[in-house]
């Protein structure tokens, strides 16, 4: 069984494959801790917009790097708190819709 996991909880978008409950096939993060340097902290609505930009290029380096195809993906898996609401929903709309539009399970995650 494999597992496309979506975090996005503040400022980094990440996703990752994992089979069988334990091999890490893949691990893909774009992290926005630059983008908050002049801020000295996590901006929450610039932090939710760069979310938008980088969720799907994110979750194909995850499939690509594992080799995977979405036939191959069983379920999908995302954050869906704590975390800053904006860049929770980006990670969550995007896994609800990918499940959906893929006929997989998905299933939210408290980390």
């Amino acid at each position: 069984m494999k597992v496309l996991g979506i975090e996005s909880s503040c400022d980094e978008t990440a996703a990752a494959v994992v089979e069988d409950g334990g091999v890490l096939l893949s691990n893909a993060v774009s992290s926005q801790m630059d983008d908050f340097v002049a801020y000295g902290g996590v901006i929450p609505e610039i932090a939710a917009r760069s979310h938008i930009e980088a969720i799907l290029p994110v979750v194909e380096k995850a499939l690509d790097d594992a080799d995977c195809t979405w036939d191959d993906i069983d379920a999908i898996g995302a954050t869906y708190g704590p975390g800053l609401i904006g860049s929770l929903l980006v990670g969550t709309l995007t896994a609800r819709t990918l499940a959906l539009t893929k006929n997989i399970p998905f299933y939210p995650i408290h980390h």
